[in-house]
Order: C-alpha cells, then sequence, then structure tokens
C-alpha cells in the first residue's frame, strides 16, 4: 500500500510498507503515513499479490491469500482512508487491464481486481458529497519485477505487437496517470477506472 501527502503541487509522497492482507495493519499504516507532516489527502492503494495459476490447480489457500491481499486489504484501507482524508481528499486504487482483457491462469487476479474496481465505484457515491474522489487506474503491461517475472520474453515480445504504442510501459507512464488523479485537474472525475495500457486495450 502507499500513502500520499500531496497537498499543493509538488507534495511530497510517503511510500509505507505493509502486508496488505493483514487489515490489523491497516490504522498503523496511515499513522505511519502521516507522522512526516501529520496529516494526508491523497491515499493510493497500489499493492497486489499476481498469482498465476490454471483455475484447476487453485488451492483453497492460494484463493484466500489473493483475495485477503488484493481486495479485503484494499477495502478496509479504502475505509480507513475516508476516515482520515479530508474533505476534497483523493483515493486511488491500482486495478489491471485483466478486468477487460482477462485471460488463461488469471482467474483469481483479475477476478480480485474487478472486485476493486467495484469498491471504487460504491465508495465514489458514499463519499462524494465530502468532495472526495475515488477512482481506480489500470495499467497494461508494464516493465515492473512482477511483469517479468511472469511473462517469459516470447510473451513480452507478443504483448508489444497488440499495443498500439508498440511498446512496454514504464512505470513513469502509470505514475503521471496517478499524478493526474491525485490532482486539481482531476477534481471532476470519480467513480472510474482509467485503462492506461498504451492502447492494449481499446
Amino acid at each position: 500500500m502507499g500513502v500520499l501527502d500531496g497537498k499543493a503541487a509538488g507534495g511530497r509522497a510517503v511510500a509505507v510498507q505493509s502486508d496488505q492482507a493483514d487489515v490489523s495493519a491497516v490504522p498503523k499504516l496511515f499513522e505511519q503515513a502521516a507522522e512526516p507532516t501529520g496529516s494526508l489527502d491523497i491515499f493510493v492503494c497500489n499493492a497486489a499479490l499476481a498469482t498465476v495459476i490454471p483455475i484447476a490447480d487453485v488451492t483453497e489457500a492460494a484463493y484466500d491469500e489473493l483475495f485477503a491481499t488484493n481486495l479485503r486489504g484494499p477495502f478496509f484501507a479504502i475505509q480507513r482512508a475516508a476516515q482520515v482524508l479530508p474533505d476534497g481528499g483523493r483515493i486511488i486504487a491500482i486495478s489491471t487491464l485483466n478486468t477487460a482483457l482477462p485471460g488463461p491462469t488469471v482467474a483469481l487476479y483479475a477476478a480480485s481486481k474487478a472486485g476493486l474496481e467495484q469498491f471504487v465505484k460504491v465508495a465514489a457515491r458514499e463519499y462524494g458529497a465530502r468532495g472526495i474522489t475515488v477512482n481506480s487506474v489500470s495499467p497494461g503491461a508494464t516493465a515492473t519485477e512482477m511483469f517479468h517475472d511472469n511473462n517469459p520474453p516470447e510473451a513480452q515480445q507478443a504483448v508489444i505487437g497488440m499495443t498500439a504504442l508498440a511498446r512496454i510501459g514504464e512505470p513513469a507512464d502509470i505514475a503521471d496517470v496517478v499524478g493526474f488523479l491525485a490532482g486539481p485537474d482531476s477534481r471532476w472525475i470519480t467513480g472510474q477506472n482509467l485503462r492506461a495500457t498504451g492502447g492494449l486495450v481499446l
């Protein structure tokens, strides 16, 4: 999980590492993030477990671990964020292109992130009267350790061939979209899932 302090353009970002599956750690997470300034304006939930496994091989333990990390933890973190953020705050969750482009072996991952997108929509309705916007971002293929670990070189090249902008995304490509949603120019956008895929999903 990550928490941002973004009171003004150029505000500081505070990254806090936490076991997202451990709901009991959520209050401490927000306390740690608030320590440098004493307050928070923006919450970004960006941790995930990407288990690549065929449906036939899914165990109850694998199911429970992934949903605890990708769905239960973020739900209670969003709940806590709404309690501590001021009116006009921002909540941003990181989803995945796999909710729109599911494939073999990603049933758990895609389903958990689809649930997260629904949490975002409902939270946008519930917290909108306070001026808090709640959105999600769905990255496409992005040059992260998780992407490289789960995709052999030939698969990575195939993705490039399917992407309109003909390259793998960089973390900065996603960060800029998150930055937009965190800033004042996104004040009239809430309950949305922005697909930052470079045209992999159109």
